[in-house]
């Protein structure tokens, strides 16, 4: 008989014909292979938050990149305007359609307890020091105005510095940044830098 009148038998089970182990449920080898679950399982949920923090982050990094001046830097008066007007009070058209939609007398609905939280949140720490991409240094300006909008990667070679509320003229460096044309600066001379 040649090679090529033998007939192949028909596969049986999964692939290339091989049938498929049952492992014993207190084996060795299932409490390995229910590990390697685990694991998988837990890193595609771990993958998933990053991402979704990144989202969020590349969602924050974006107001302040719009809301950047066509030249220029603002100053330490313009970037607390910033903050006070526009970030602070970005969800009060939500909040207000969320007071007006709800009857008298009933609960407040989750998203406008959502919206309130976030808002006192952000609104104290505003007050006991705000990070923000420093938009009043120059090169600092420059590099932000490069950024894709997309990558929140780049985003750690920018400059951050921390404001507050209740003592405007107050700066401190809270994260010096990475990028060559920030390092060395003596631009900030009078300001604090926080110490990690």
């Amino acid at each position: 008989m040649t090679a090529s009148t033998k007939t192949k038998k028909p596969a049986v089970g999964g692939k290339n014909g091989k049938k498929e182990k049952v492992f014993h449920p207190s084996s060795r080898k299932a409490g390995q292979l229910a590990r390697k679950s685990l694991r998988t399982d837990k890193l595609k949920s771990l993958r998933s938050q990053r991402k979704e923090k990144h989202g969020i982050d590349a969602d924050v990094y974006g107001f302040f990149y719009h809301m950047m001046p066509e030249e220029g830097v603002l100053t330490l008066a313009e970037l607390h305007e910033l903050v006070r007007d526009n970030w602070l009070t970005r969800h009060d058209d939500e909040l207000a359609a969320e007071k007006a939609a709800r009857r008298p007398g009933r609960p407040k609905s989750k998203r406008e307890v959502e919206l309130e939280d976030e808002k006192q949140l952000e609104a104290d720490e505003y007050r006991t020091g705000f990070e923000v991409i420093d938009l009043t240094h120059k090169a600092n300006v420059d590099l932000f105005r490069a950024w894709n909008q997309k990558e929140v990667a780049y985003i750690g070679l920018l400059r951050f510095i921390r404001i507050f509320s209740g003592e405007p003229e107050r700066t401190v460096i809270s994260r010096p940044g990475k990028h060559v044309s920030i390092i060395g600066n003596g631009q900030d001379q009078a300001m604090d830098v926080e110490q990690s």
